[in-house]
């Protein structure tokens, strides 16, 4: 598989990785810190309202998602623990 087509993978898969959902969404008082694979844990054992909690529907396959959610989170960590301690950072961008 060249470059761009493994990319494009990537891409697609991050799209619905609940990491990137979870934080994309912003929901007031929805949980930062382990936001994905918080939101993969709750699918996979039966929660009701996924939405109300944290304002976005989990992946298709919470199972799959789980791996790569927890390696996101782990990664986001430092900056989850900040946004949750109310630190800024003076990070800015985005549109």
């Amino acid at each position: 598989m060249n470059r761009g087509g493994l990319a494009l993978l990537l891409t697609l898969a991050l799209t619905g990785c609940a990491s990137v959902t979870t934080l994309n969404a912003a929901k007031p008082g929805a949980p930062i810190i382990y936001s994905g694979t918080r939101l993969d844990w709750y699918a996979l054992n039966g929660g009701c309202c996924p939405v109300d909690r944290f304002g976005v529907e989990p992946p298709a396959h919470p199972a799959i998602d789980l791996p790569a959610s927890a390696l996101l989170d782990t990664l986001l960590l430092p900056f989850s623990v900040a946004a949750e301690l109310g630190v800024g950072l003076g990070v800015t961008g985005g549109y």
